[in-house]
């Protein structure tokens, strides 16, 4: 498996905080929305963040294939080391049409199906999470703080699940698998942000039981490993990124430890 470096992080981290502001000079202003295929919206930032990244990936000294939500058609698949560069430039595109904030810019570095590197940057929120395998994982408030993260544990026994779902998309199988849960509050947020509140200890698992495709949780996957925590099937397998052809996940459970 390859090493992942320092600079490497820092360089991922500076392209997505590129695309996070070409974002945001559209979010303050009007701006058109269009309709993708599979009635998904699509707005001008979408493309700016994605034009962003590609550019900045593709300068970096290791030419690395890149696979993005805007421009699928052009990925050829990963390079003879498996790896690709996974990314979704604008992930809540409904959150950020609200202007409620929460919206992401997701870049992940993929080797053999497994998520090496995660950068996750929310630009209105002014906040982003780094990860890295070997590095581990970290919050950087607006102040450029950064801090180590950690998930936070099972609960204990009888305790009060913290349960973070989806804003934008709710699922029927969703009341049934929380019943079986147990006693819970729910929290609900939209984006790649809900596997971070994860990671960082705000919450304590995330069920998705409805559609994501590998770049709304590459990234962020990335991140929650790294603190800890792990990303499932229903069946009990680690969420995997091997099949890039494939774009769709199967439904997943973000969960607060490793076991």
């Amino acid at each position: 498996m390859s090493t992942v470096t320092t600079t490497l992080l820092e360089q991922v981290y500076r392209i997505a905080q590129d695309a996070g502001r070409a974002v945001m000079h559209v979010y303050f202003r009007d701006f058109t929305i269009e309709e993708k295929e599979d009635k998904s919206p699509l707005t001008e930032a979408d493309q700016a963040a994605h034009e962003v990244i590609v550019s900045g990936l593709n300068a970096l000294p290791d030419a690395i294939p890149v696979l993005s939500e805007e421009d699928g058609e052009a990925f050829t698949g990963p390079d003879a080391q498996g790896r690709y560069w996974l990314v979704d430039p604008l992930d809540g595109t409904k959150e950020f049409i609200k202007r409620n904030g929460e919206f992401t810019v997701n870049i992940a570095l993929i080797e053999n199906g497994k998520p090496l590197l995660g950068v996750v940057v929310a630009p209105a929120l002014d906040v982003a999470y780094l990860a890295a395998e070997g590095l581990g994982a970290f919050k950087v408030e607006a102040s450029g703080q950064r801090q180590p993260i950690r998930v936070s544990g099972r609960p204990a026994e009888g305790a009060t699940w913290r349960v973070v779902g989806s804003r934008s998309h709710p699922s029927p199988d969703l009341a049934e698998w929380l019943e079986q849960l147990g006693s819970h509050d729910m929290v609900p947020m939209g984006s790649s942000l809900k596997l971070c509140l994860v990671a960082e200890g705000a919450a304590d698992t995330y069920p998705r039981l409805g559609p994501t495709c590998l770049w709304d949780t590459g990234a962020a996957q990335a991140v929650v490993e790294q603190a800890g925590g792990r990303v499932e099937t229903l069946e009990g397998y680690i969420l995997s990124y091997a099949a890039p052809e494939e774009h769709i996940n199967p439904h997943f459970i973000v969960w607060c430890s490793n076991t």
